[in-house]
C-alpha cells in the first residue's frame, strides 16, 4: 500500500513539474501576453496564465489515469481536437518568430508579396491533414 501511495505521490509531483515547466516556457516565450495584446485583453493576462497552467496539470492527470474519459463522445473530441492544435500552432509560431524563420524564409525565396498567404495555405493544409485522419480513423 505504501508503494502504491508513494508512486501516486511521485507521479503528480513528475505532471506537476513537467506542467510547471511547460507553463513557464510558455510565458518565457511571451506567447500568452502576445495573444492577450492581439486580442487587447492584456487586463486577463494572470487568468490566460492560470488557466494555461491548469490545462497542462489536468492534461498531465488524464494522460496518468488511463481509466478517465472525457464526456460527451466525439464533439468534445473535436473541441479536445481543436484547442490541441491551436495550443500546437502556437507553439510553432512562437518558436518560428523567435528563430526568424519565416523573414530568413521569405529573403531565401525572394518573397516580396503574398507571405500571409504561404502561411494561412499552410495552417489550413495541417488542419484538413489532420481532419482527414481523423475521419479516415487513423487518429
Amino acid at each position: 500500500m505504501w508503494k502504491q501511495i508513494f508512486l501516486i505521490f511521485l507521479g503528480l509531483s513528475s505532471g506537476a513539474v513537467i506542467a510547471g515547466g511547460v507553463t513557464g516556457l510558455l510565458i518565457g516565450l511571451a506567447i500568452v501576453p502576445r495573444y492577450a495584446g492581439i486580442t487587447r485583453t492584456g487586463r486577463y493576462v494572470p487568468l490566460y496564465e492560470d488557466v494555461t497552467l491548469l490545462g497542462t496539470v489536468l492534461g498531465n492527470l488524464f494522460f496518468l489515469e488511463p481509466s478517465w474519459n472525457i464526456p460527451f463522445g466525439k464533439i468534445s473530441l473535436l473541441f479536445y481536437g481543436l484547442f490541441s492544435g491551436i495550443f500546437l500552432g502556437g507553439w510553432i509560431l512562437a518558436l518560428a518568430e523567435i528563430a526568424s524563420v519565416f523573414p530568413i524564409f521569405a529573403r531565401r525565396a525572394k518573397f516580396t508579396r503574398g507571405l500571409p498567404v504561404i502561411i494561412l495555405c499552410m495552417a489550413l493544409g495541417k488542419t484538413l491533414g489532420a481532419l482527414f485522419g481523423f475521419f479516415q480513423g487513423w487518429i
